[in-house]
This record gives structure tokens, C-alpha cells and sequence, in this order.
């Protein structure tokens, strides 16, 4: 079955040059020109991805992102802000084009976005991670402790995920910083620290426990 890409941009020329690309690449296409008008096609239909402008009128693409957390998002910007970049790939996006941008590099960007989907649905499964009291659903971003959901971001959840799958056991933070620089290419040496001390705070705030400890030169570790 053919797969669905909603375009949402207010430039029609930008607009419609996508939409007949990816037609003759053999997808669907849903359009929509602003944040609002979005959220009403994705109440009738929802495709398998998403390209957001960021500059829309009314609701704007940083404030729709969050309410598309589940539908594999591109973001296509004019903006090359990196800090800019670092916080909409933190907070749910899949990826990053800067306009102006080269077709093929898009649909490029486009395959691996949806075969990487394709992977994840083929056994929801594969998505958990328990560990202890805890259960990690990777693909929601979401840690269950006690039957109380906690939200984390993606790079929060990468960590999370390569401590719980070795509880008990130390791992260095450049292992972690290895590991996760595919997923989340945004997280340094520096942020590491911070990201661990959100986590920590988080799982805290449910019932008081510290589920983290920070072995000394060397790094972190799940408590088993």
C-alpha cells in the first residue's frame, strides 16, 4: 500500500512542487497551510509522515510538533539556527531539512524515515524495556512506574533505555554518548549530566526513589 505524506506549508509554489515529486514517487499526498488547519485533516486522516514548515500563520510548526508526537515528523525550515534545531529534534521531530533543499537529498531523508517506522511497527513489542518497577516504551517516550506514566524526551529516553537494559552494571559515559549518537545526535559530554539529573528528577517525583546512581569516574548505572 501506497504511504501518505501530509505537506504542511503556507508556500503554495513550495507546496505543490513536493506534492507533485512525491506523487511520482508513488506516494499520497494530504496538504495543509497552517498549524490549525493541520490538526483538522489529521482528525479525518493520518498519514505516515510528515513535512512541517515551521513559519505558519496562527498556530506555527513548534507549537503543532508536540501534538504530532506520533506521526514521524521531517521539519522543513529556512531556519539554520543550530541551537534551534537541537530543541525540535529533542522535543519529537525525526529530522531537519534546511531550505532551500535538494529533492533527492528529501526523498532520501523521506525512506529512511518511513522504513525505520515500518521496523518499529513490526513488533510493538521490541518497543518495551522493563527493568525493576519500570517499563520504557521507546516508541512513545514514555516511562511507566507504579502504573504512573512519565514523559521523556528522546534523548532522555535513549539513556533510560541503555541503563535499563543493563541494571546493575556501570556503564561509561562515553559508551552511552556511542550508543545513542544515531537516535540523538544532539546530546554531548557536557548535556549528558543534565539529561541524567531530568531522568533522575522525574522518577523521583513519583515515589521518591533514585533509580540512578553516578558511579565516580566512570559513570552511570541502572539500580538493579
Amino acid at each position: 500500500m501506497a504511504k501518505t505524506i501530509m505537506i504542511v506549508d503556507d508556500d503554495i509554489h513550495i507546496g505543490n512542487m513536493l506534492e507533485e515529486t512525491l506523487k511520482l514517487e508513488g506516494y499520497g499526498v494530504l496538504r495543509a497551510y497552517s498549524g490549525t488547519e493541520a490538526l483538522m485533516v489529521l482528525e479525518k486522516q493520518k498519514p505516515d509522515l510528515l513535512l512541517l514548515d515551521l513559519m505558519l500563520p496562527g498556530m506555527n510548526g513548534e507549537e503543532l510538533l508536540p501534538k504530532v508526537k506520533s506521526i514521524p515528523t521531517i521539519i522543513l525550515s529556512a531556519k539554520s539556527n543550530i541551537d534551534g534545531k537541537v530543541k525540535l529534534l529533542m522535543e519529537g521531530a525525526r529530522d531537519y531539512v534546511t531550505k532551500p533543499f535538494d529533492v533527492g537529498e528529501l526523498l532520501a531523508r523521506i525512506s529512511v524515515q518511513l522504513r525505520l517506522n515500518e521496523n518499529e511497527g513490526e513488533d510493538l513489542n521490541k518497543n518495551l524495556v522493563k527493568a525493576g518497577n519500570l517499563t520504557l516504551d521507546t516508541d512513545i517516550l514514555t516511562v511507566t512506574l507504579n502504573d504512573t506514566p512519565v514523559t521523556l524526551t528522546r534523548t532522555e529516553c535513549a539513556i533510560l533505555e541503555i541503563l535499563m537494559l543493563n541494571p546493575g552494571r556501570p556503564i561509561g559515559r562515553n559508551t552511552i554518548l556511542d550508543r545513542i549518537s544515531d537516535s540523538t545526535p544532539d546530546c554531548t559530554e557536557r548535556s549528558l549530566k543534565q539529561h541524567i539529573s531530568n531522568i533522575r528528577k522525574k522518577l523521583q517525583a513519583v515515589d521518591g526513589e533514585d533509580y540512578i546512581e553516578a558511579i565516580y569516574g566512570i559513570g552511570f548505572k541502572f539500580k538493579s
